[in-house]
């Protein structure tokens, strides 16, 4: 199995620091290639937002090589492995809660972290970070079957959303990692089929696009090398600022490929 990956991570025009933090990795084991993903959003009305969203890639980094890996090499069950990132969650919880209260601050993040392990994926999720599944605009038109965005009554060829945003009223979170105490991470898993790709992103990503757009520039179709992720998610975090995003872009996108790769490392 292989995937092609990119990462866009920008601090815009306006903002003083870039408060998000995100994580790509990827390892072949002996059962199988395994990624995780991870896009955290510091939240901006909270001093040093950015503190709290590099802690906790930080901290997911640890869990993917300590703990993951090791779970996979032993061949544990689903649901071991999801109990284990919530309590890392509780855990991150804590130190934050913890550290606030020393320092006398708030402190808060989002999180939505993507585990791929060859074709079943995982998603953790806490906020306003998204997560899309894109299954391509021209793999629909012949058949009229595939994934779709739900956007009040309307439905997006091409892309699914894979979350949903914890907030309220205008913007105002309800969940994340620090400010609002623990809350279990929403939790989802599923297939990627080949020539398929999943996109995490910020707030600052995705305010602006319309998920028509977001299908159309990320059509996993016309994705064949990782520089086109990279230039893509470039155009999309470009057209965010020109529109009047204020804040920071972030987006990790991975496709799973369509051909196979052979033992000696030959696609």
């Amino acid at each position: 199995m292989r995937y092609f990956a990119g990462v866009y991570w920008e601090k815009g025009s306006t903002a003083y620091a870039n408060q998000d933090s995100v994580v790509l990795l990827q390892v072949l084991t002996a059962r199988g290639r395994v990624l995780m993903a991870a896009v955290c959003d510091g939240m901006g009305g909270h001093a040093r937002g950015e503190l709290a969203s590099r802690y906790v890639t930080g901290r997911l980094q640890e869990w993917f090589y300590e703990t993951l890996l090791r779970a996979i090499r032993k061949k544990k069950p689903v649901w071991a492995v999801r109990r284990s990132l919530d309590r890392l969650t509780y855990h991150m919880q804590e130190e934050l809660s913890g550290y606030c209260s020393r320092k006398e601050l708030s402190l808060g993040t989002t999180m939505t972290v993507l585990v791929l392990w060859e074709k079943t994926y995982y998603l953790w999720h806490l906020g306003d970070t998204r997560a899309y599944r894109l299954t391509g605009i021209r793999h629909l038109a012949g058949n009229g079957t595939g994934a779709y965005a739900q956007s009040g009554r309307h439905r997006t060829p091409g892309i699914e959303r894979l979350t949903r945003d914890h907030v309220r009223g205008f913007n105002q979170l309800t969940k994340c990692v620090g400010s609002f105490g623990y809350a279990r991470p929403d939790f989802r898993t599923g297939i990627l089929r080949k020539g398929q790709g999943i996109l995490l992103c910020s707030d600052g990503f995705w305010h602006h696009v319309e998920e028509r757009e977001l299908a159309d520039t990320l059509d996993p179709q016309q994705i064949r090398e990782e520089e086109q992720i990279a230039r893509r998610l470039r155009e999309i975090g470009s057209a965010c600022m020109r529109r009047g995003e204020q804040d920071n872009l972030s987006a990790v996108y991975i496709k799973l490929d369509r051909r196979e790769v052979r033992s000696d490392g030959a696609g």
